[in-house]
């Protein structure tokens, strides 16, 4: 199975792709550390990796030719056409959120961006516009990683059969 797990940052992706790849024996693989181990992207000023989309997608199809079993994990990934089985979308309640990243300490600006992001429904937009809707699996993150984790779980048996 090759899942990708998507969303805005602090929606709890990386917690559940954790989860699930322990649960269904899946290697669980984050775009940023994907990138550089592939010397994918470039450090800005303000030190944060900017991955060029077209780049990490090609590398990445290509890496999922030759492996299954694999759940891929990214805020970016929502933005590429991935050759998945399918996408588990991850969206919170805005203002969850923006407690979420303030106990983090991402300065305002990313909190702002964020939060924005997550109410226009970014992610949401570019999933549905890069994947058909049969592989599309939305799980909404709640304050609690168990509950959010059964609800996927769920939701993966009923989109199996």
């Amino acid at each position: 199975m090759k899942l990708l797990i998507t969303g805005t940052p602090g929606c709890g992706k990386t917690t559940l792709a954790k989860k699930l790849g322990q649960k269904l024996g899946l290697r669980v693989i984050n775009e940023k550390e994907f990138a550089l181990n592939n010397a994918i992207g470039k450090f800005n000023d303000e030190n944060e990796l900017e991955i060029p989309l077209k780049v990490i997608e090609k590398k990445i199809n290509s890496f999922l030719k030759k492996n299954k079993d694999v759940i891929l994990e990214g805020h970016v990934l929502c933005e590429a056409k991935l050759k998945v089985d399918a996408v588990i979308l991850v969206t919170i309640n805005p203002e969850d959120l923006e407690m979420r990243l303030e106990q983090r300490n991402y300065s305002a600006q990313k909190i702002m961006d964020n939060v924005f992001c997550e109410g226009i429904d970014y992610c949401k937009k570019h999933v549905q516009r890069n994947y058909p809707k049969s592989k599309i699996i939305r799980v909404i993150s709640s304050n609690n990683p168990l509950s959010t984790f059964a609800e996927t779980l769920k939701k993966l048996e009923m989109h199996a059969k």
